[in-house]
C-alpha cells in the first residue's frame, strides 16, 4: 500500500510492506528507474548478441526460453551470460554500498574507493586465496578485510565516524596500506599466481561463473532489504545528527548499521570481481541528479551502479585492444576523473 510521508515541506508518498519496510519514493523517481531497467535490458541484449561470438538476435529469444547446445549453450552459460549476471548485480552492490557511505557521511568523497574499504576487502580476498589457500574462502577474506579496515578508520579518526573529513583523510591512508600489503602478497606469489592476481586486483569479470553469480545475487537479495529497511532513518540524518536525534533517527546507531551493511556489500562484490573502481562513488550522484530527490536514493542508486558496470564490461568486451582488459581499468581512468572534479569541487567549497 502507499501512503504520504513528510520530507521537508512536502508530502511523498511510500510503499509499504508489512509494518517494518517503508520506502518513499517520488513519480519521477519510478519513472527514471523504469528507464534505467529498459537500458540494462538493451546493454545486456548487445551483450549477448554482439561481436564475432555474440547469439543472432533472431535467435536469442529462443535461447533464453530454452536449453540450447551449441554456440548459444556456451555463449549463454560459460562465455557471456553468468558475466553479464555477475555484472548487473556486482554494479547494483557498489551503487547501495555507495550512497549509504555518501549519506552517512554526508560527502560525496564518501565511497568504499576512497576511504579503504575496497583496498581492504582486496587485500583480505588475496590473503585468503593465495597466502591461506584453503583455510578461509574468498568472500570470508574480502569480509574480514574490509572489517580490519573499517576498524581501522574507526580507530584512526579518534571520533568514530561522526567526522566526515576526518573519515575520509584516514580512509586514504588505509587504502594505501591495503594497496601495500597486496603488492606484498603478489611478491610473494609465483608468476602466474601473480598475474592472475594483478588481473582481479584491477577488478575483472572475465571468466565468471554461475556460482560467482549466485554469490553476489544472494548478498544483494539479503543485504538490499536492509539498506531499505535504514532508509528512512538516512533521511533524517542528512539534516544533521541533532535533528535526526530529536526525530528519533539514532544517528549513531544508524550511521553504525548503515556502515555495516556496506561492508557487507563491498565484500561481495570484491569477492566476486575484485576492486571495481569508481562505481560505487559515481552511481549515487548521478542517480540523484537523475531523480531529484532528496534521500539516499537506494532502488535508484542500485539501477545507476548496475547500468554503470554492465555498459562498461560491454565496452572493454567489444573495445578494439589486443589485450582483453579487466573492467577495472576503464571505470578507474573514467572515475579517476570525476573523482578530481570532486576533490577540487569540495575543495573550493572548504569542505576539505
Amino acid at each position: 500500500m502507499t501512503a504520504p510521508v513528510a520530507s521537508g515541506s512536502h508530502h511523498r508518498p511510500v510503499v509499504r510492506v508489512g509494518d517494518a519496510l517503508s520506502i518513499p519514493y517520488s513519480r519521477r523517481g519510478v519513472v527514471v528507474f523504469a528507464v534505467l531497467v529498459l537500458v540494462i535490458a538493451a546493454v545486456a541484449v548487445i551483450t549477448l548478441t554482439a561481436g564475432r561470438l555474440g547469439i543472432e538476435l533472431p535467435n536469442l529469444l529462443p535461447a533464453l526460453l530454452s536449453d540450447p547446445g551449441g554456440k548459444e549453450g556456451f555463449v549463454l552459460g560459460r562465455l557471456r551470460g553468468p558475466r553479464l549476471a555477475v555484472a548487473v548485480a556486482t554494479g547494483a552492490t557498489l551503487g547501495v554500498a555507495g550512497t549509504l557511505f555518501q549519506t552517512v557521511t554526508r560527502n560525496p568523497l564518501g565511497s568504499p574507493d576512497v576511504i579503504g574499504l575496497g583496498a581492504g576487502a582486496a587485500a583480505g580476498a588475496a590473503a585468503a586465496g593465495l597466502l591461506w589457500p584453503g583455510v578461509i574462502p574468498i568472500p570470508a577474506g574480502a569480509l574480514l578485510g574490509a572489517s580490519i579496515a573499517m576498524a581501522a578508520v574507526w580507530l584512526g579518526t579518534g571520533r568514530g565516524f561522526s567526522s566526515p573529513s576526518r573519515f575520509i583523510i584516514v580512509g586514504i591512508g588505509v587504502s594505501a596500506m591495503g594497496y601495500a600489503f597486496t603488492q606484498y602478497v603478489i611478491a610473494r606469489s609465483g608468476r602466474e599466481q601473480a598475474t592472475v592476481l594483478a588481473s582481479y586486483l584491477n577488478g575483472t569479470l572475465a571468466s565468471r561463473s554461475w556460482g560467482d553469480a549466485a554469490v553476489i545475487w544472494a548478498a544483494l537479495a539479503v543485504l538490499l532489504p536492509a539498506a531499505l529497511l535504514l532508509g528512512r532513518r538516512l533521511l533524517l540524518i542528512e539534516m544533521g545528527d541533532e535533528t535526526a536525534d530529536a526525530l528519533g533517527g539514532r544517528s549513531g546507531r544508524t550511521r553504525l548499521l548503515s556502515i555495516a551493511v556496506a561492508v557487507c556489500l563491498s565484500a561481495a562484490a570484491v569477492s566476486v570481481a575484485g576492486p571495481v573502481a569508481f562505481v560505487a562513488l559515481t552511481a549515487p550522484q548521478i542517480a540523484r541528479r537523475l531523480g531529484r530527490m532528496a534521500g539516499a536514493g537506494i532502488v535508484l542508486s542500485a539501477a545507476t551502479g548496475a547500468l554503470l558496470l554492465a555498459t562498461a564490461d560491454l565496452l572493454v568486451q567489444q573495445a578494439p585492444f589486443d589485450v582483453h582488459l579487466p573492467v577495472g581499468i576503464l571505470t578507474a581512468a573514467v572515475g579517476g576523473v570525476y573523482l578530481g572534479y570532486l576533490l577540487i569541487r569540495e575543495w573550493k567549497k572548504g569542505t576539505i
